[in-house]
């Protein structure tokens, strides 16, 4: 004795999300990343280290956008350049962070202001710093 299959309608769902969605980089919350403050001074003092020239960009290349790694580059081969034509030597006094503000507009983004002293000179650094794909990225970079 055969029993007869019934269909039974389910409710329609929604359709998938598409797959670039998947694939595009995922904002991580800042609960679930490394403190900011600590990862701004690091990424702060290796930006100083790469344009004194003692620290290959290479380095820092997977915390940073590709708009701002490309920046900094340019920078560091603008500031080796004008190194080899005055004949100076890499600093040896690279410079200390004296001060971290930090600021979080929403949630896994943080926009923060540093202070860094050398001997010579004192300096200001902006930067973005957005929680994509499990860890900080540097989006935003400016250094006066």
């Amino acid at each position: 004795m055969s029993v007869p299959l019934s269909i039974i309608a389910s409710a329609p769902t929604a359709p998938p999300p598409p797959v670039t969605d998947f694939f595009a980089p995922q904002k991580t919350s800042a609960s679930r990343l490394p403190r900011a403050d600590v990862f701004t001074r690091n990424i702060v003092r290796g930006v100083f280290e790469v344009l004194a020239g003692v620290r290959e960009v290479e380095q820092l290349a997977r915390w940073m956008s590709e708009d701002v790694y490309r920046s900094l580059v340019v920078r560091a081969s603008l500031a080796k350049r004008a190194r080899s034509a005055r004949g100076m030597p890499a600093p040896r006094d690279i410079h200390e962070i004296r001060s971290v503000r930090l600021y979080a507009p929403v949630d896994g983004v943080y926009e923060a202001t540093v202070t860094a002293a050398a001997r010579a000179r004192t300096r200001a650094v902006a930067l973005r710093l957005e929680g994509i794909d499990g860890r900080w990225r540097v989006t935003a970079l400016a250094l006066l």
